[in-house]
C-alpha cells in the first residue's frame, strides 16, 4: 500500500535542495563510537571568506530554522549549519544532556572540518519560559497533539497563522516531533535545572543580542535582555525588533538579515555604535 503524501516531508526535501543549491553539502561525522553529528558544510571551502556557524534552537531541524538566510550568507561566508543532538540526523547514546556537552560536540565537529576560528549565530527559538513544571514545558516545546502545536505557534508568533488545519499539524508532529522525544524532554529538564544568569560564562568577543519586542517566551518587560547585556559587558549590544515575537527568524527574516549584515559584515568598516545602538528598536 502506497504511503500518504506528507507536506512536512515534502517541505523538508525542498529545504534540502535549497541548501544544496547554495553550495552546501550534507555530511555526517562520527565522534567516537557513540555520537553522530550531522552538518551542512561548504562544498568548497574558500580561504578568503570568514567562517560562520549557525546554531538552531528547539524546534525542527537546522534547515527549517535557517533556510531563509542561507543564500545571502553563503555569498560572504563559509557556512556551517549543524543539527544539534537529537534534532535532524544528530544523535548520541551517551546520557549527557547538558548544553556544555552539546557545545563540546559542536566544537569537535568544527575541529573535524578544520574550522577553528568562526563567527557564531545562535537561535533561541522556542526557548525557556514560565510554566508550572517541566512536563508542561515539554508538552508545549515537543507538541504531540494539534492543540499543543497551536499553543506553541501562538506563543512564539506575534501574528499566528489564522488557519492551522489539524491534518497539517499532525503531519508536522509525525515527521518532526516524535523521534527522540524522551531525549528532547531530558534536554529541557537539564536546561531548566538550577538555571541562573550569573552562571553563564562571560563572552569577551563582540556580541549582538537580538530580541523580539513582543516575545512571550522571554518577555521584554522582564528585563532579561538588558540583564543579559549587562552580564556580558561593554562588548555586547542589544537590538529590539519591533512587531516580532520569539520566532524572529520566521516572522522578520528580512529585518534579521539586515541585522546580520550590519553586525557581521558592515561593522568592519562602520562604527558599531552608529549601526546598532544599545537597546535600539528596529522596524
Amino acid at each position: 500500500m502506497a504511503g500518504c503524501f506528507s507536506f512536512t516531508a515534502s517541505h523538508d526535501r525542498c529545504y534540502r535542495f535549497s541548501f544544496s543549491n547554495t553550495g552546501l553539502k550534507s555530511t555526517t561525522t562520527g565522534l567516537g563510537n557513540t555520537t553522530i553529528m550531522h552538518c551542512w558544510v561548504p562544498k568548497s571551502h574558500k580561504p578568503n571568506k570568514p567562517s560562520l556557524l549557525l546554531l538552531h534552537g528547539m524546534g525542527a531541524n537546522a534547515m527549517w530554522q535557517w533556510n531563509e538566510f542561507i543564500s545571502q550568507l553563503t555569498r560572504r561566508f563559509n557556512i556551517y549549519v549543524p543539527d544539534l543532538l537529537f534534532f535532524g540526523e544528530a544523535h548520541t547514546s551517551k546520557p549527557n544532556r547538558t548544553e556544555s556537552f552539546q557545545a563540546q560536540c559542536v566544537a569537535a565537529l568544527m575541529e573535524a572540518h578544520c574550522a577553528r576560528r568562526m563567527n557564531v549565530v545562535g537561535d533561541m527559538e522556542n526557548g525557556l519560559f514560565v510554566v508550572k513544571n517541566i512536563d508542561e514545558a515539554a508538552m508545549i516545546l515537543i507538541p504531540q497533539t494539534p492543540e499543543k502545536m497551536k499553543q506553541l505557534v501562538k506563543l512564539t508568533f506575534v501574528k499566528p497563522f489564522k488557519v492551522m488545519p489539524a491534518c497539517f499539524l499532525t503531519d508536522f508532529i509525525d515527521v518532526m516531533c516524535t523521534e527522540f522525544r524522551q531525549e528532547k524532554k531530558e534536554l529541557i529538564e537539564t536546561l531548566y535545572k538550577d538555571r541562573k544568569l550569573s552562571n553563564l560564562p562571560k563572552i569577551t568577543q563582540p556580541t549582538l543580542i537580538i530580541w523580539g519586542e513582543q516575545d512571550q517566551v522571554f518577555p521584554l518587560e522582564l528585563e532579561l535582555a538588558h540583564r543579559l547585556k549587562r552580564h556580558l559587558g561593554e562588548n555586547a549590544q542589544l537590538v529590539v525588533v519591533k512587531n516580532a515575537g520569539d520566532a524572529i527568524n520566521m516572522e522578520k527574516p528580512k529585518e534579521l538579515s539586515k541585522i546580520f549584515k550590519s553586525f557581521l559584515i558592515d561593522s568592519t568598516t562602520l562604527p558599531m555604535q552608529e549601526n546598532l545602538s544599545n537597546g535600539r528598536k528596529l522596524d
